[in-house]
């Protein structure tokens, strides 16, 4: 999708401009289509639609206007619920966990590959829900829902695998093993930008362990929520399950605040910023639940003088610009050594000025709207601390006069320790700055607050070994010639610092959902006990 025509770098070096030359940003939504999306999900595009669902759908809260990003029109309505219906729901899913995780767990992997299939058959009209309601492109709204389909082949695959230890005991006549058993009940609060996705990475795997899941999303993205929830639920009807294993409860965050206050929620995953997240994650912590945390990310790439320059333009062009900077793995910071940083930025630049800017419907667009008009001003004051810290706009910077929200790309040039690029900022500015050696371009990486994902572009094997060994890159992804964004399933996701030390998804991630237990079983008829005591 961010793929750039061939040019030498004299001819890039000499397109370099202020602004992308394909700008085609719609006026009004297409009807006719958003009606036809609507209608394949089940959803109502006149009257709200329940956003509480517990084997019933209901909703006794607000009525939360769903907005298209790309001309701030109203693509429907859901009623939302209550910290009331709240508790009305965890009853019910207090009461599915104990059906739930008395089923072998094969035989529940068996019901997640049904809801892979209901998800696989719906993806086209979901996706472009995604992309209707959150604002990234059509081939990123798919491609979210493939990650979660993905997510349930990874997980029914678990659900014959989630194998513990035998252990040698010292003690004759004594067994010992690791055993692993449901946690209990699983809570999601998940963010806008991966209104989709990020659910799938967590039900998928919290239901093989045996654990039913109540969710919050994002509330701008309430459509995308139930649509979700309406898809896998079906499985459950069909299967006589309840269908509160897979409960939903649209809302504010006095709902979110009674999920991590809670202490029938076992675990609570929460995507979000890093402000909110450290709350988030005390008040779980002070009643001794499981925080998992996915906060911010402050990501940077660094390009060495060896570096294949034309992969690296195209990876951080998608890292940088994909969904319009609001991917936690988004690329902030960029790291280029002295002696290729002037042609590698004329091919930059060249590249942005390549990017088609327009409606996420539209196949032909690269970078949609940002989500919220309030990210636009996010944008804008970003921009304004660039220059106030003494740092250039190189590309970009400019707020388009359109219905939706709409910006421009930004590159800038500023010291790497300026205060406005300690933090994250959730849009597409891209902070460029020149180092020496390797060494320095570690440093800068390390030193702000956040540890999501990193990325270095090289072909020598020992900068690739010094980066990703003990003194290299302290971010939970280190990367190698690939952007910090696109990261697999198979790998476990997630952060150190500031970012929260939560990992989702791949590798080992599924015992996070699970309680562990060591097991000794005396068969000797005798009492014989470690470490040779003796109590007699």
């Amino acid at each position: 999708m961010f793929r750039l025509a061939a040019q030498s770098t004299r001819a890039m070096a000499s397109t370099i401009g202020k602004r992308p030359l394909h700008i085609n940003v719609p006026k009004t939504q297409n009807q006719a289509l958003v009606a036809s999306i609507l209608k394949d999900l089940g959803l109502d595009a006149n009257q709200p639609n329940p956003g509480v669902y517990d084997g019933e759908w209901r909703g006794s809260g607000r009525i939360r206007e769903s907005v298209n990003p790309s001309t701030n029109e109203v693509i429907a309505k859901v009623q939302e619920g209550t910290v009331e219906d709240y508790e009305a729901v965890m009853k019910k899913v207090d009461e599915a966990k104990i059906a739930w995780r008395e089923i072998p767990a094969p035989k529940r992997g068996e019901i997640v590959r049904q809801m892979r299939e209901a998800l696989n058959a719906k993806k086209e009209p979901l996706g472009k829900l995604v992309a209707l309601e959150m604002g990234k492109i059509t081939a990123e709204g798919l491609g979210e829902v493939q990650e979660y389909i993905d997510v349930c082949d990874y997980a029914v695959g678990l659900s014959r695998m989630m194998s513990g230890k035998v252990i040698p005991s010292e003690r004759p006549g004594h067994f010992m093993m690791e055993q692993w058993n449901p946690l209990g009940n699983v809570g999601v609060i998940s963010a806008f930008n991966f209104p989709v996705a990020v659910y799938g990475w967590n039900s998928a795997l919290a239901l093989v362990c045996g654990n039913p899941v109540i969710w919050k999303g994002a509330p701008s993205t309430n459509l995308s929520s139930v649509a979700t929830t309406k898809i896998i639920s079906e499985v459950l009807v069909k299967n006589n399950l309840p269908g509160a294993i897979t409960a939903l409860v649209t809302g504010d965050a006095d709902v979110g605040i009674a999920m991590s206050k809670d202490k029938r929620v076992d675990l609570l995953s929460f995507t979000g910023s890093t402000e909110v997240g450290r709350k988030v994650g005390v008040t779980v912590q002070e009643r001794f639940g499981r925080p998992l945390l996915e906060l911010g990310g402050n990501n940077a790439i660094i390009v060495m003088d060896d570096a294949d320059l034309k992969l690296a333009v195209q990876s951080i062009l998608f890292a940088a610009v994909g969904t319009a900077g609001q991917r936690c793995t988004t690329v902030r910071r960029l790291f280029l050594h002295e002696k290729i940083r002037d042609e590698f930025m004329a091919q930059l630049i060249a590249a942005y000025q390549q990017v088609r800017i327009g409606d996420p419907l539209d196949e032909a667009t690269l970078c949609g709207p940002l989500h919220t008009k309030a990210a636009v001003e996010a944008y804008k004051k970003g921009l304004e601390a660039v220059k106030a810290q003494g740092g250039k706009i190189l590309f970009g910077g400019e707020v388009l006069d359109a219905p939706g929200n709409y910006v421009t790309p930004a590159i800038t040039e500023i010291d790497a320790k300026a205060p406005v690029v300690q933090n994250e900022i959730f849009v597409p500015i891209l902070h460029t700055h020149t180092f020496k050696t390797l060494e320095e371009a570690i440093a800068a990486n390390n030193a702000v607050a956040q540890g999501l994902s990193s990325s270095l572009f090289t072909q020598n094997p020992a900068n690739i070994f010094k980066w990703t060994g003990p003194a290299g890159s302290d971010c939970g992804i280190v990367n190698v010639n690939i952007p910090t964004n696109g990261a697999e399933i198979g790998g476990a996701f997630g952060g150190e610092k500031e970012t929260g030390g939560g990992r989702e998804s791949g590798s080992d991630s599924w015992k996070q959902y699970m309680r562990r237990q060591t097991c000794t079983i005396n068969y000797s008829g005798a009492l014989p006990l470690a470490q040779g005591i003796k109590f007699e």
